[in-house]
């Protein structure tokens, strides 16, 4: 049997649309996540003071408490975790499939110890006479009593000693995993060159034509081909980097790199650094003292000019972060119609809705690394663009 490839690509971006709809079919692989989400709604509840008495947990109904538990299962799978676990099972979803990551702390010294310690956020883990627990809430690491209790603020903040964590986090280790694929990927693309003068094999012959539309569509007419070359390796490197993280956040392995805010302020901050030190005079020179501008002006606009530069990497940070964000959220609120509207009309029309989005997302995945590349390459063209001043004053003459 012949399946044509117009079949073919059809079987395969349904099959990747449909992998958002397995991680929320299991249960949450986070680490934070109660071995019954019901459970921690219980204890959430029942911490929140009223006005001189404790809400008790049975006023809440079986209705109130699903939504809840849907609410935290959306939540935990948007948080970065100590632990990488694939899926749970078992009667009370207490048994998890997966495998632990180190946790390093520095707190009055090094700690190194496995997250297995943790027990998925269940139980305290001691290390050199220290007891430390994951706040079930923010997924944070508190120095606690052997206990594990918490104390709290009048607003309800954790009020626990917070160690410094350099821990390998399942987002960190997922950044190390795309590193890593890059990096033999593309090692491999140009032996290739070499070795078969010039033309590309194997996977190489996928990632070719867009290494070359980078290069000819974004750098060159945005940089000038005089200096684009300088840029090119970062812009390579940004574009791949978020496509792959991207594309590994609609897989069931729940990751949610590219919604970190702190992973995507990296990324900008990077970006305004390399435009900020390889800047030309004439940059600068039109930001702080605008030639052809009345002298007055200048005073004015030179600090919403210089303000200008610290809100682009910060409009690059905001984009990537909310629409990645966004779409975890509306897909897992989809997902989650499912088992709220349990009927046969509403539950396939969550689905199909579901599904359509997933498809929406594999766009979205590859639309926002464009994006983002093409505003670096804009930004790095603006700072390294020759600016004729003899010409405009000739102009402005006239």
């Amino acid at each position: 049997m012949v399946i044509s490839r117009k079949t073919l690509h059809f079987i395969l971006a349904a099959f990747v649309a449909c992998l958002p709809l397995l991680s929320f079919a299991t249960t949450s692989n986070d680490s934070v996540t109660t071995a019954t989400p019901a459970m921690e709604t219980t204890k959430h509840v029942a911490s929140i003071k009223g006005e001189g008495h404790e809400v008790e947990n049975a006023n809440l109904t079986e209705e109130q408490k699903s939504d809840s538990e849907r609410k935290s299962h959306i939540k935990h799978h948007l948080m970065d975790s100590h632990d990488f676990t694939f899926f749970t099972y078992g009667e009370e979803n207490n048994k998890h499939f997966g495998f632990s990551l180190p946790v390093i702390l520095y707190d009055n010294g090094l700690h190194f110890f496995s997250s297995s310690k943790f027990e998925h956020g269940e139980a305290v883990a001691e290390s050199n006479g220290n007891y430390y627990k994951i706040n079930h809430h923010n997924g944070l690491v508190y120095r606690t009593d052997a206990e594990g209790s918490f104390t709290e603020d009048d607003k309800g903040h954790v009020t626990n000693v917070k160690p410094l964590d350099f821990s390998i986090t399942k987002n960190l280790f997922m950044i190390i995993l795309v590193g890593l694929l890059m990096f033999f990927l593309f090692r491999g693309l140009g032996k290739s060159y070499k070795q078969n003068g010039s033309i590309a094999t194997g996977a190489g012959r996928f990632f070719e034509p867009i290494v070359l539309y980078i290069r000819d569509d974004i750098a060159i007419p945005n940089i000038g081909e005089k200096h684009y070359k300088k840029y090119m390796s970062f812009l390579l490197t940004i574009f791949f980097f978020i496509w792959f993280l991207n594309m590994f956040g609609l897989t069931p392995l729940g990751v949610n790199i590219t919604g970190n805010l702190a992973i995507t302020a990296s990324l900008a901050v990077i970006t305004y650094l390399i435009t900020t030190f390889t800047a030309k005079k004439d940059y600068w020179g039109h930001i702080f003292w605008m030639p052809g501008v009345p002298v007055p002006m200048k005073f004015i606009l030179a600090p919403i000019e210089l303000l200008g530069t610290i809100i682009k990497p910060f409009s690059l940070m905001i984009r990537l972060y909310a629409n990645m964000v966004a779409g975890h959220i509306v897909l897992m609120s989809l997902i989650a119609l499912m088992y709220t509207f349990n009927s046969p009309i509403g539950s396939p029309l969550s689905f199909f809705l579901a599904f359509v989005l997933s498809l929406l997302e594999i766009l979205v995945a590859l639309l926002q690394a464009y994006i983002f590349t093409m505003l670096a390459a804009l930004y790095f063209g603006a700072a390294v663009e020759e600016h004729h001043h003899d010409e405009h004053h000739e102009v402005a003459h006239h």
